[in-house]
C-alpha cells in the first residue's frame, strides 16, 4: 500500500515529539501501549450500572461489549494481513522516535489500538450513552497518540477507527434488537400477595 501521502504529517508530528520533554513522551508513550486498559474499566462500570436494573436488554447490550470489541480486533488483524504494511519509522528512517520501533513484518494498517478504541467507545455509547461519552476522547487521544509515538501514520488510525467503530456499530445493532425480543422476567408474587388474591 502506498502510504506517501501523509507520510509529510507522520514526519511532522514525529519531529514535534523529539523536541518536547521526555515525561511527556512517557506519559503519552504508556498511555499509547496499556490505554486500552481505560475500556475495559469503563465496561464493569457499565456492567455495574446494568446490574440489578431489571432491563434485561440493556444488560445483554452491556454484557455483548467486550464480545463486540475483541470481534472488531479480530477483522481489523485481518485487514492488517491483508495489506502487510510496514511501520512508518521502519520506511521513513524518522529515528528516533518515542517508542522503538516494531520490527519487519510487524503491520502497520490499520491501527489495531485504534480499532479497539473505536469498538469500545462505540459499543460503550450504545450499551450506556453516559459511559460511552467518556470513551470517545480517550478513544481519539488514544489514535493519536500511536502517531506521536512514531509507530503509524495517520491514514493506519483513521482506517482502524472506521474499520472498528463500523463493525461495533453493526454488531451492537443486531444485539440491541436482540435484547428487545427478550422476554421481561416476571416477579413472583410473594405468599402474602397471592393469598390476598385468592
Amino acid at each position: 500500500m502506498n502510504a506517501e501521502f501523509d507520510a509529510g504529517l507522520y514526519r511532522w508530528v514525529v519531529r514535534l515529539s523529539q523536541h518536547t520533554p521526555g515525561p511527556l513522551d512517557s506519559v503519552v508513550r504508556l498511555f499509547s501501549d496499556y490505554g486500552v486498559g481505560v475500556f475495559a474499566v469503563l465496561m464493569l462500570w457499565a456492567w455495574w450500572r446494568a446490574r440489578g436494573g431489571g432491563d434485561r436488554a440493556r444488560m445483554a447490550a452491556v454484557l455483548a461489549v467486550p464480545v463486540v470489541v475483541v470481534l472488531a480486533f479480530l477483522a481489523n488483524d485481518v485487514v492488517k494481513s491483508i495489506f502487510t504494511e510496514q511501520r512508518p519509522c521502519q520506511t521513513l528512517h524518522v529515528a528516533p522516535t518515542v517508542e522503538a520501533c516494531p520490527a519487519l513484518g510487524d503491520w502497520s494498517f490499520p491501527s489495531n489500538h485504534s480499532a479497539i478504541a473505536a469498538a469500545s467507545a462505540v459499543a460503550l455509547l450504545l450499551a450506556d450513552r453516559r459511559l460511552g461519552r467518556i470513551a470517545v476522547p480517550f478513544a481519539l487521544l488514544l489514535g493519536a497518540s500511536r502517531v506521536w509515538i512514531g509507530v503509524h501514520y495517520p491514514h493506519d488510525v483513521l482506517a482502524g477507527f472506521v474499520l472498528g467503530g463500523v463493525v461495533a456499530w453493526l454488531l451492537m445493532l443486531a444485539v440491541r434488537r436482540l435484547g428487545v425480543r427478550l422476554p421481561t422476567p416476571t416477579v413472583p408474587l410473594g405468599p402474602r400477595l397471592q393469598r390476598r388474591r385468592g
